[in-house]
């Protein structure tokens, strides 16, 4: 059976119902009060340029999974606990929703994204490291 092609703006919106994604404000009272892991997907020159969260865990997205799959063998520590949640952040909201989706898709039922993405958390003016 062949699929009818959608378009990545019909997929995300597809995608995101399935999510309960977060603003910069309500990921940032999630990592203290809830013990959320924030997880930055953005490559190399794009942390560089604009620095980083505080605490962040950095995954770029070609070893997404791998890292995140609490039954990996190649697993970060931080990633043990299939109810933990997990929220992804990329550089503007949309990468980190796809990625969210397939963590979910790993049994990771919490996973998430911030909305905006990094840039809306360095807008809010929450706390940034160079």
């Amino acid at each position: 059976m062949v699929s009818t092609p959608i378009g990545i703006d019909a997929l995300l919106e597809r995608e995101r119902t399935h999510l309960h994604r977060l603003t910069p404000q309500e990921a940032a009272a999630a990592l203290v009060e809830q013990n959320a892991l924030l997880v930055d997907i953005r490559y190399a020159a794009l942390r560089d340029r604009d620095g980083l969260i505080p605490g962040a865990l950095v995954v770029e997205r070609n070893e997404l999974e791998w890292r995140m799959d609490p039954q990996g063998s190649h697993r970060s520590p931080e990633t043990t606990d299939h109810d933990r949640l997990v929220i992804v952040v990329c550089n503007e909201g949309y990468a980190s929703s796809l990625a969210a989706r397939s963590l979910q898709a790993l049994g990771l039922h919490r996973a998430t994204d911030l909305i905006g993405g990094f840039q809306a958390w360095k807008a809010e003016g929450l706390t940034v490291s160079k």
